[in-house]
């Protein structure tokens, strides 16, 4: 029987998971597998299900977080209440941001079996053909629409059923919400009647548009990345799971990755596996390389890393959607803020219906500017029926609902950087954020359309006054300076371990590390550049085509 290991001592691991033990029972000198997966966020869970399929493989997955068994995480709800948790939740901080006033903004990111899936908003979505077509036109050989597309098929299991643009019976549960706020009814009339067209399913034959999102949920649950992938796989025998799991570096022989170093229980611990795959996301992943001795080789000098593999493109051509939150006071008590929590809570659990199964994020828009270069939208819009200031962490005192605008491809890049030798240090994120001209008009520009929104007939009679920005903030220059001190992260960062097939890439098409046998990099930081929209459905995809070429 399989194995889920929890490090704490005498602890027995539960949360619905079918296998048992204790940290103390479990060796962890130099135990040998075929695969080992580092991080069970969304690739790691896909990979850790799909490869276990096999059961002449045996496979190993280390996440540095906890079981994902506080009951917020399974209510879709529930999200709101896991915004400070500090247990599940990375908590990084950017370095200060030179364009945004020396803001340090806050990253939060997944650490708990499921990773970011198991904290998301849970929005469905992935992106616009024309993004992966670019992929492959840029040295991502096998990575255009028509190649990805079956894999989305693949992993969805789609509520409404099986078509020409959808899956059925995958393990990932793909559905309609049970339940959105009245002023989401009056955020798409608005939207109609500023002349955006109305969409049922931005997943289609048309982006662009506005509608309610569809999200990654199963009979009004939340549907992570573990509960789709990695919990049906538990009881293989082949497949081990240990949480509390921090990977110091990748160990070598030679040329080759031959296994991961840990600490585990406070102690490190070796394991030996024929490849190594690290899925630890945009900011874990590049951090790992470059603790490992895979990178620029200058700054791992100066940290005293020995260099094992000069990789200058570690870390580089990072990428996030930053966002700002058009913010309204409303007259009825028809927002979040005055829900009764009781009795959602109740209706939530003897039902599975109700506020307790929204995603807060209910509807939304793709909206192609005046500044967009092309025919893809360029700013998508994320409707709360809430106030939301400073990710939720500041609270705004009376009702009210927020509008997200954010560009879906900027200009900007980014990089991380490690401030330290020790991997128990958080890396050093630069995102760059507001780099060029074009990057600051078509911010400006996406708070111009959710104004836009909120002036149209649908809202008259419940608009109490603006938020944020403020009254008074009209000029471009205005704008700017409020996206300056007030835009923040949604919460989508890629790119720092570019996939091509040129000498700055970090991983070949297969994603292989450059230079290196047994090594993988699957996970968002693979992304050339980024998707338009959401971007949790297109990594798992990314995991599902690298797990049937590895099978």
């Amino acid at each position: 029987m399989n194995r889920v290991v929890d490090t704490k001592p005498c602890a027995v691991v539960t949360s619905g998971y079918h296998a048992l033990a204790t940290a103390k029972n479990h060796s962890h000198s130099l135990s040998s597998y075929d695969t080992i997966i580092v991080g069970a966020g969304s690739a790691g869970c896909v990979l850790a299900g799909r490869l276990s399929e096999n059961p002449n493989r045996r496979v190993l997955l280390l996440e540095a977080g906890a079981k994902d068994r506080n009951p917020f995480i399974h209510m879709p709800a529930g999200l709101w209440q896991l915004r400070n948790n500090t247990r599940i939740n990375w908590g990084y901080e950017t370095e200060p941001e030179p364009n945004l006033a020396n803001r340090r903004l806050y990253w939060p990111r997944g650490r708990v079996l499921g990773g970011s899936s198991a904290i998301n908003a849970m929005v469905y979505c992935r992106g616009h053909r024309k993004d992966y077509d670019l992929w492959a036109a840029t040295g991502a050989t096998g990575w255009g629409w028509d190649d990805v597309f079956p894999w989305f098929l693949k992993s969805e299991d789609q509520e409404r059923g099986p078509s020409e643009w959808h899956g059925a019976g995958g393990p990932l549960g793909v559905q309609d919400l049970r339940y959105h706020s009245p002023l989401t009814a009056l955020f798409l009339q608005a939207c109609e009647q500023a002349g955006l067209p109305a969409t049922d399913d931005f997943n289609g034959p048309r982006q662009r548009g506005a509608g309610l999102y569809q999200v990654t949920q199963r009979d009004g649950r939340r549907c992570s990345a573990a509960t789709a992938w990695l919990r049906p796989a538990l009881d293989r025998p082949n497949l081990e799971v240990i949480t509390g799991a921090l990977a110091h570096s990748v160990l070598f022989d030679g040329g080759r990755a031959r296994g991961v170093r840990a600490s585990v229980k406070g102690r490190p611990s070796d394991f030996e596996a024929g490849e190594v795959i690290l899925c630890g996301g945009a900011v874990n992943s590049p951090q790992l390389l470059m603790l490992s001795g895979i990178g620029p080789a200058d700054h791992l000098s100066e940290l005293g890393i020995d260099v094992h593999t000069d990789l200058p493109g570690v870390g580089e051509n990072l990428q996030d959607h930053l966002d700002t939150c058009t913010v309204m006071s409303i007259r009825t008590k028809d927002s979040y803020e005055s829900m009764n929590q009781l009795g959602a809570m109740l209706q939530y659990l003897l039902k599975r219906q109700g506020p307790g199964t929204s995603n807060v994020a209910e509807g939304g828009a793709f909206i192609v500017s005046p500044e967009a270069p092309d025919d893809r939208p360029d700013i998508q819009l994320h409707f709360l029926p809430a106030q939301v200031d400073n990710h939720g962490r500041n609270e705004l005192p009376g009702n009210g609902m927020t509008l997200h605008a954010c560009q879906l491809r900027p200009e900007s890049r980014g990089r991380i950087r490690l401030k330290s030798a020790d991997p128990n240090a958080h890396p050093a994120i630069f995102a760059n954020y507001l780099d060029t001209e074009l990057d600051r008009r078509t911010m400006v520009e996406g708070l111009r359309q959710a104004r836009r929104i909120f002036e149209q007939p649908a809202f008259a009679d419940i608009i109490d006054g603006p938020v944020y920005p403020e009254a008074g903030v009209e000029s471009d220059d205005q704008l700017l300076d409020f996206v300056r001190r007030k835009a923040e992260t949604v919460y989508h960062p890629v790119g720092s371990c570019r996939m091509g097939s040129d000498d700055r890439a970090v991983v070949d098409p297969s994603l292989r590390v450059r230079g290196v046998d047994g090594l993988r990099v699957v996970d968002a930081s693979v992304m050339p550049t980024l998707v338009s929209g959401n971007t949790n459905a297109p990594t798992l995809m990314i995991a599902e085509k690298i797990a049937a070429e590895m099978a």
